[in-house]
């Protein structure tokens, strides 16, 4: 660092205008963990937040400003260090807010997915910060598209609902005439961080170390001659699909008769439609975990998920129900012994290459963070996320649940896998579902023919 830009820091440290803090885990997976750059626009989560109600750029400022003083996450940026980074905690920072008036051309979905794109590529300065960006694209007087960019070091999936909850009360307040300041958070994000460190020391980690290396011993990757630096550049290919109500609270009925949960059923029919697909009956996907077991911390901003490697067998001669349960108990043993994935990585001496995620290159995922809509008088929202940057995993499949039905999106890396493939997949998946549904003592081998 330069003298002057050390004089300087040194200058807003004494004052306190800015404080160093270690970073938390799931920050440590960004820089230790990750098959690509912590600088790569793969690790930018971007949602569209469709707003109705008179809307201007003052107000907005002012309301976005609010939920920065009052969420540190969005006055972090990061500060290089000799073994890893340290977090920067401004005290005050300015709002990150522009606006965009549309043309009749630009307000269809498409061009407006086509806008939030561009948005979300812009390269963050993880010095500098701040590390997320709002822009207001204006369709008519009263309705609007609000595109929220945050950098994954400061956020992750509950954070987006967090964030339009209090944007929108802030924004309320103001047009009722109200400028006080929004109530401080329970646990800030840096406290919660501290505690973790606190928490996982060597006497936590060693057994549950030890079950790791039992449980994933012999693993052999699925397509460890695929990876490489090229196969992870690119944006990702996305796949949308629901399965139908009908089927959608069949599969509900098969866990409550199983005595496990939708994830663990919604699991077990994937790893079936994998193994055929794949042709291994070894498979191993990692699982995210929201990390907010504190009430505390569920109205804060910053970056908690944790990922949780999940491995199954697949019998072939084994009833679906059956596999369930095994599915079912695995998960629970997992989660039970779950540690934050950097140190995971570390201790089973997989740190991850350029293209290369550690342990396992599949994700799947139930969401089950809220997603609020939010209605005020004068003023709606609604948040849909985006999807956005290059993939970290070769695969992806994330389930959530939208109303009765069962939204399906697939994420792949094009380099590897033809859509056509993944489309494959994705009907074997359903097809594995709509057998079991059906009859769900039915051998597995029978639920892929």
């Amino acid at each position: 660092m330069a003298d002057d830009k050390r004089a300087l820091l040194k200058q807003r440290l004494e004052s306190g205008q800015l404080r160093l803090q270690p970073l938390t885990f799931p920050q440590r997976e960004l820089w230790e963990a990750s098959p690509v750059p912590v600088g790569d626009v793969a690790n930018h989560i971007c949602c569209l937040i469709e707003v109705r109600g008179k809307v201007t750029p003052e107000d907005g400022t002012g309301a976005l400003l609010q939920v920065v003083e009052r969420q540190e996450a969005l006055r972090v940026s990061f500060l290089p260090g000799k073994e890893r980074p340290l977090q920067m905690i401004r005290e005050d920072a300015p709002a990150s807010f522009r606006f965009r008036e549309l043309s009749p051309e630009q307000c269809s979905p498409e061009a407006i997915e086509e806008i939030a794109q561009e948005i979300s590529h812009e390269p963050f300065d993880l010095v500098q910060g701040p590390l997320y960006r709002v822009e207001l694209l204006r369709r008519t007087p009263d309705d609007h598209v609000l595109v929220f960019v945050v950098h994954h070091a400061i956020a992750d999936g509950w954070t987006l609902g967090v964030f339009v909850q209090e944007l929108c009360v802030a924004y309320f307040q103001r047009l009722r005439g109200a400028r006080e300041p929004l109530p401080p958070v329970a646990l800030s994000y840096t406290a919660w961080g501290a505690a973790e460190r606190a928490f996982w020391q060597p006497s936590e980690l060693t057994p549950r170390v030890a079950f790791w290396k039992s449980h994933l011993a012999g693993y052999r990757r699925l397509w460890s001659s695929l990876e490489g630096p090229a196969t992870a550049s690119g944006a990702p290919q996305r796949i949308v699909s629901h399965f139908t109500a009908e089927l959608a609270n069949a599969a509900r009925e098969l866990a409550r008769g199983s005595s496990a949960t939708l994830f663990s059923t919604l699991l077990a029919a994937f790893q079936i439609a994998l193994s055929r697909w794949t042709g291994s009956d070894d498979i191993l996907v990692g699982a995210p975990v929201a990390n907010r077991t504190k009430q505390a911390v569920n109205e804060t901003m910053g970056s908690f998920a944790g990922i949780v490697p999940l491995r199954g067998r697949v019998d072939h001669e084994r009833s679906f129900v059956a596999s369930v349960r095994a599915v079912h108990q695995t998960t629970i043993d997992c989660f039970a012994n779950a540690i934050p994935f950097a140190e995971l990585a570390h201790a089973l001496g997989d740190p991850g290459a350029p293209g290369h995620n550690p342990i396992f290159e599949v994700r799947f995922a139930l969401q089950n963070h809220p997603i609020p809509d939010i209605e005020l008088p004068g003023l709606s929202a609604k948040l849909r996320m985006c999807s956005t940057g290059t993939a970290r995993f070769h695969l992806a499949c994330e389930i959530t649940e939208a109303g009765e039905q069962l939204e399906v999106v697939w994420l792949f890396r094009p380099k590897l896998f033809p859509q056509a493939k993944v489309e494959e997949l994705g009907r074997m998946f359903q097809t594995v579902l709509v057998g079991a549904a059906h009859a769900a003592e039915s051998r597995v081998a029978s639920l892929t023919t």
